[in-house]
């Protein structure tokens, strides 16, 4: 094969020179501060994970395989046997841990309920006997659909205690959403609220829940919690209230012994034909690696530690570390409702000072947001009770990054930046803080265990440079598939390049073998035949200290292919001139990249997870008719934009 060809990867641009190793106060109780994981991982990663296994989980059979690999399907621990549910609740509270706190929950109206291991493992056995009661059997789906309320957790537990699988919709989810996952699932049984709140006012649940029901076949009952005290019609029969159903449910429930295979959850993730996938996670290799990566990544003592994740449990951030991790490790974490913005800017750090969160898990859209509103925020409050920073969702550039250290890690928390995805289960790629030196912006290494690797178009390895991110070997937390779909789960997953999984996100290796996680190949322009990564010019345009955030897309463009496209939001009042921007770029990343035309906008069309919906953006960009707007958090945000790209450009 000729090896003359023109190169296809992805141009890496960006240079980030700043490190930040772990501080010696910090590697002085860390749990991790040498290679040794890695070493051992890397002789034999079988062999590692089974260590972990059998150290971090509670088996009540043990396994006969440690992996069955029949590419592109893995079974870990086949033959062992355990419970989720035991496994988060009871063995905490068998080694006398019963009255530690497992949830501070605080409401967006301001109340608050403390919960220990002992009243949230009575709760979920008392929910588990409602369930049964309800008709209920292992195996059966359970779809849920709440607020972040504590009873998203109990329903999860008490699922997983009898061994029905299942299926969280994000409450922020149109009834259609919700309907479309009810009949793929098949689901029996529906969880649900009265309401919830956001923005400071009720935002009623069960109407759309009764409409998602009426567009399925499936669900016999439908159980409501309590929580907003907004009017609600309940059905005779199917519907039930769930503070009736605990107080008249057994206390006592037997976790039931699950096969290391059996599925623990379905969770639906967007996919490219508009068909939401339904993603199966097991029981054995999650809560190994989710066990695992919560300890590890986040340094944690568990009798020390109050640890913060601010996802949403409709998230796989939420099922991974709020539920499962955290509470496998005994760990005691808040739970918050609401928004960041309610009833001010400052709630956030409101809530890190008045539980004293040592670890805070939050997303980079977050973090530029916090960045628009201003380093004045976070300087209302007391921060430093904080000794670890967490990133998920997606990359954060270096700004941000360097934004978030020094405002409200006080240039003393190491920041831990993690990729991983909804089919991985858990944690992939990340530094280990007490370990792992630093680079703003970049997840570092893959953990130990994972075995990552760039490549380019036709497979070949690269050391430098640009490419696709794919994993080489199995690992326990992987997906075991599509619901009902497997040829979608090897075409969508394991047919881009043979022997190797790969989900659509491109990422460039530096000459440190570092991995710089640049996001999905579909966030990639062709500009005059160099291949740019949206992320790559986000951050550079959000390095200027005049800008909070930055979008950018590429359209259609009859000389260049594509012309680079930026929607950008200042920080509070400040201004400045779109050609300061456009060579700002080019200073950063080179004259190639510097936009064609740059919108200033008030906001971006975001999902109410927070993702950016670049989509629109195009569609804006290019002149189209808008597509689906229905998981927008704010759909008014893409018509303003319209107007304005209807107006005289932004360009030079």
């Amino acid at each position: 094969m000729s090896d003359d060809r023109p190169e296809q990867n992805i141009d890496a641009l960006l240079a980030e020179d700043r490190t930040f190793p772990p501080s010696d106060e910090f590697k002085r109780d860390a749990l991790v501060t040498d290679t040794d994981l890695y070493d051992e991982a890397a002789r034999d990663d079988e062999a590692f994970w089974a260590t972990q296994a059998a150290e971090l989980v509670h088996w009540d059979r043990e396994w006969d395989t440690i992996l069955d690999w029949q590419l592109p399907y893995a079974k870990w621990f086949v033959g062992g046997q355990l419970n989720a549910s035991y496994n988060c609740l009871d063995r905490h509270v068998e080694a006398g841990n019963g009255d530690k706190v497992a949830l501070h929950w605080e409401g967006e109206p301001g109340d608050t309920r403390k919960i220990t291991y002992t009243e949230l493992c009575t709760e979920v056995q008392r929910f588990s006997n409602a369930l049964k009661a309800l008709g209920v059997a292992k195996g059966d789906v359970v779809n849920i659909y709440l607020p972040m309320i504590p009873e998203a957790a109990v329903a999860m537990l008490a699922c997983a205690r009898i061994g029905a699988p299942h299926s969280v919709v994000f409450g922020g989810f149109s009834s259609q959403s919700l309907a479309d996952r009810i009949i793929d699932a098949k689901a029996k049984v529906l969880i649900t609220a009265d309401g919830g709140y956001r923005r400071g006012e009720v935002f009623p649940l069960k109407p759309a829940a009764d409409e998602a029901v009426a567009a399925s076949d499936t669900i016999e009952h439908v159980v409501v919690v309590r929580r907003s005290e907004n009017d609600v019609e309940m059905v005779d029969g199917r519907d039930h209230w769930y503070h009736e159903l605990i107080e008249a449910a057994d206390p006592e429930c037997p976790p039931e012994p699950m096969d290391s295979e059996d599925l623990l959850f379905l969770l639906y993730t967007s996919g490219t034909t508009g068909k939401p996938k339904g993603i199966m996670h097991s029981t054995g290799g999650y809560m190994t690696q989710t066990t695992f990566t919560h300890k590890y990544v986040f340094d944690l003592h568990p009798d020390t530690d109050v640890y913060w994740c601010t996802a949403d449990v409709g998230w796989v951030t939420g099922h991974s570390y709020i539920v499962y991790g955290p509470m496998s490790n005994g760990a005691t974490q808040v739970m918050y409702e609401g928004v960041p913005n309610h009833p001010g800017n400052d709630r956030f750090w409101d809530i890190v000072e008045k539980y004293k969160v040592t670890i805070l898990y939050t997303a980079p859209t977050a973090i530029r947001t916090f960045m628009k509103w201003g380093p004045e925020e976070p300087a209302k409050h007391d921060l430093s009770s904080l000794r670890l920073l967490g990133t998920v969702g997606e990359p954060i550039n270096p700004e941000a990054w360097m934004w978030y250290h020094t405002h409200i890690g006080g240039e003393r928390c190491p920041i831990v930046d993690t990729w991983w995805q909804t089919e991985t289960g858990a944690i992939m790629i990340s530094p280990l803080p007490g370990a792992t030196t630093t680079k703003p912006g970049s997840a570092t290494f893959p953990i130990p265990g994972v075995s990552g690797e760039i490549i380019d178009d036709e497979g070949r390895t690269v050391d430098q440079g640009g490419g696709y991110l794919t994993l080489t070997r199995p690992w326990p937390a992987m997906t075991r598939g599509i619901w009902g779909d497997p040829e979608r789960f090897v075409e969508t997953y394991w047919a881009r390049f043979p022997d190797r999984y790969f989900a659509g996100d491109g990422a460039r290796v530096d000459s440190d073998g570092y991995f710089w996680v640049m996001g999905r190949i579909d966030d990639v322009m062709n500009v005059s035949g160099h291949r740019i990564s949206t992320s790559e010019v986000e951050s550079a345009l959000v390095s200027h200290p005049a800008v909070a955030e930055a979008a950018v897309v590429g359209a259609n463009d009859p000389m260049t292919g594509q012309a680079i496209i930026a929607y950008v939001i200042t920080r509070g009042t400040a201004q400045v001139e779109v050609k300061v921007l456009r060579e700002h770029v080019a200073t950063q990343i080179g004259s190639i990249a510097k936009p064609k035309t740059i919108y200033f906008t008030p906001d971006l069309p975001k999902t109410r997870s927070g993702k950016i919906m670049r989509r629109l953006l195009r569609d804006v960009a290019e002149g189209r008719n808008l597509g689906d707007t229905t998981t927008l958090a704010d759909a008014s945000v893409v018509d303003e934009l319209a107007k304005r790209a209807s107006e005289a450009p932004a360009e030079e």
